[in-house]
């Protein structure tokens, strides 16, 4: 058993501006109905926000199949502040990371020998991660090429992702292919959609 969300991550907001953002998408969402200001940690699996927007009246104009008449969806978390996102369950690293210099891909979890990640080649990823996170700023050496590339410029494989803003819809129907189009226009920046179970 487990709860399901579908996420989007905002890929190029700064952590100065994602809150100013966060709120502008949030007033949206209110005026058309989708969520409320009212909030619930009911079903709520966002860490660390422990709580998210009850659903409005005009939740089903967001999603694709509304055909369910007893489907009511969870709350929608908003995530300020730089952080990763991983979309699989119990995942805490990148498959994967490729350098967009020299286009070498450093090989994390080596399916199907491992199913966890090698941690020896993953702290480098890890402390720039928990740099950028800090200062805005974190960089990786690429053991290839030897260039220091900033970590938020890596191809991470899929399902991780590095943002400074997300927003999560727990136990919602799949959204809606206008209505992503839409969200991701209004956040005016590089998105990447990710999908879980907690």
């Amino acid at each position: 058993m487990g709860d399901f969300f579908e996420r989007v991550v905002d890929l190029e907001v700064t952590g100065e501006e994602a809150g100013t953002l966060a709120a502008r998408m949030v007033d949206w969402m209110v005026a058309e109905g989708v969520i409320t200001r009212e909030t619930t940690g009911d079903a709520m699996y966002s860490l660390p926000v422990d709580v998210g927007h009850v659903p409005g009246p005009g939740w089903t104009r967001a999603v694709a199949d509304d055909s369910d008449p007893s489907w009511f969806p969870g709350p929608v978390a908003v995530l300020v502040g730089r952080d990763h996102h991983v979309g699989g369950q119990g995942q805490h690293a990148a498959d994967t990371a490729t350098c967009p210099r020299c286009g070498v891909s450093t090989v994390v979890i080596d399916y199907p020998e491992s199913f966890e990640a090698d941690d020896e080649v993953w702290q480098p990823f890890m402390d720039g991660i928990e740099a950028w996170r800090k200062t805005g700023r974190g960089e990786v050496a690429c053991s290839a090429c030897e260039a220091l590339v900033p970590v938020t410029e890596w191809e991470f494989g899929p399902g991780f992702d590095l943002g400074a803003l997300a927003f999560d819809f727990w136990g919602w129907p799949p959204l809606s292919v206008r209505f992503l189009a839409e969200f991701r226009a209004r956040l005016g920046h590089r998105t990447e959609g990710q999908s879980g179970k907690f």
